[in-house]
């Protein structure tokens, strides 16, 4: 602040006519005058017509955007003092111009006519400086949204974004599933400045760009990219839930179930891997039921894509609990299985792999010794009939539970 006091009285070039003004300002104070400041601001204009018994005037401003740094742009201005615009302070210079009513109203060619003008002219002819102003603007709220900047940033961005895609060569199927670690060779240029936008904003940017022909299905690496990295730190894979700090927690849980809302609605546009790390993650963070049941259906549906990794997912609970969530993968087993009854696929191959997947699944938790038998013998009954081609599988998973049932009645060494 002390700097900022020092700049202020260093530009002020009345220098030999002593302040009559003192205006405070977050905790910095500037010594004004009057009349460059009532020329050109209609807010401080208000304040000076009002009679008052202190000399110098003091006026005390809250709420003020861009706080100090604000202030001293439109105090610069006031004073005919040059200062270059930029994407970086654009938003700033916007919303303390009309905070302070810098209008054509007061003077010819005020602050808002000349931000303005920068915007459209400038400003929000690229992506990259949209996003900048869009990431600055997100600070200076209720201001940002009175004088549209938020809503401007996003509709410049989808329509750069938009046209773009539509210029390129559609992609296969397989590149819209591929895994986090080859997206940044398939994403487009502009998708690395997207994902560093605040959650809210980052949806609000998604729904303009599919409500300009933007296709949803095609969203899937985008949202990728964005979990890859606001999800950092989690340890879904491991056997323990570490502690978070509870803010943390909570904006993840909200970044979380805001993308699986983003989600494309059609089969197989994202990985059965890629819904298996958000379903872990949905579980760690303990999200809403409505999100954890719709990862659940989406994994179901495409279960026939999945390995033995995708659905050892932990429980995150070792209170006495089992080590995997096994009530959870059922009901994917469950959601698959309806959706083939629905359909009618009828396909023998899929139903087969999906049945030596749940046989693995059951051999793998049968060495888990707080399994109870009630809910070992459930999921087994789940594998449908026509899945199986032979009990051997089924055999071999009774066998290593029964063996750990042993092992623990007779404090035995357990050993497959």
């Amino acid at each position: 602040m002390a700097t900022s006091m020092k700049k202020t009285s260093d530009w002020i070039f009345f220098h030999e006519i002593p302040s009559d003004v003192t205006v405070h300002i977050g905790g910095a104070s500037f010594s004004l005058h009057k009349f460059p400041l009532v020329s050109k601001c209609g807010y401080i204009r208000k304040i000076v017509s009002n009679p008052t018994d202190s000399d110098p005037l003091v006026i005390e401003i809250h709420d003020v955007p861009g706080g100090p740094e604000g202030f001293e742009l439109a105090a610069k201005f006031c004073y005919g003092i040059n200062f270059e615009l930029s994407t970086e302070n654009i938003s700033i210079v916007r919303c303390v111009s009309e905070f302070l009513e810098m209008t054509e109203d007061y003077a010819i060619g005020n602050l808002v006519t000349r931000s303005e003008a920068y915007l459209d002219e400038v400003a929000l002819k690229t992506l990259a400086g949209a996003v900048i102003i869009l990431q600055s603007s997100v600070n200076l709220l209720p201001m940002a949204e009175k004088v549209k900047l938020i809503t401007r940033c996003i509709d410049t961005i989808a329509y750069i974004v938009t046209k773009e895609n539509e210029f390129c060569s559609s992609r296969s199927a397989d590149d819209l599933v591929s895994s986090s670690s080859h997206l940044k060779g398939i994403v487009d240029w502009w998708v690395e400045d997207l994902i560093v936008l605040r959650i809210d904003i980052f949806q609000r940017v998604l729904l303009a760009m599919i409500s300009r022909g933007f296709k949803q299905n095609e969203l899937g690496p985008i949202l990728m990219l964005y979990v890859e990295k606001c999800l950092q730190g989690l340890e879904i894979h491991g056997k323990n839930k570490k502690k978070i700090d509870s803010k943390q927690e909570h904006e993840k849980r909200i970044v979380l179930e805001t993308i699986v809302s983003l989600l494309p609605r059609e089969r197989n546009t994202m990985s059965v891997s890629f819904l298996s790390m958000l379903l872990r993650a949905a579980i760690y963070l303990e999200t809403t039921m409505a999100c954890k049941l719709d990862l659940e259906k989406r994994m179901g549906l495409q279960l026939g894509q999945a390995v033995l990794d995708d659905i050892l997912i932990p429980s995150f609970h070792f209170d006495g609990d089992t080590m995997f969530d096994v009530d959870t993968i059922q009901r994917v087993m469950i959601n698959y299985l309806e959706y083939e009854l629905e359909t009618k696929n009828n396909q023998e191959n899929d139903m087969e792999k999906v049945g030596k997947l749940m046989e693995s699944y059951l051999a793998e938790i049968a060495s888990d010794r707080n399994l109870l038998l009630s809910k070992f013998m459930n999921f087994a009954e789940h594998i449908p009939e026509q899945a199986k081609v032979s009990n051997d599988a089924i055999y071999r998973a009774i066998d290593i539970y029964l063996k750990v049932c042993m092992c623990i009645f007779f404090f035995l060494p357990f050993d497959l």
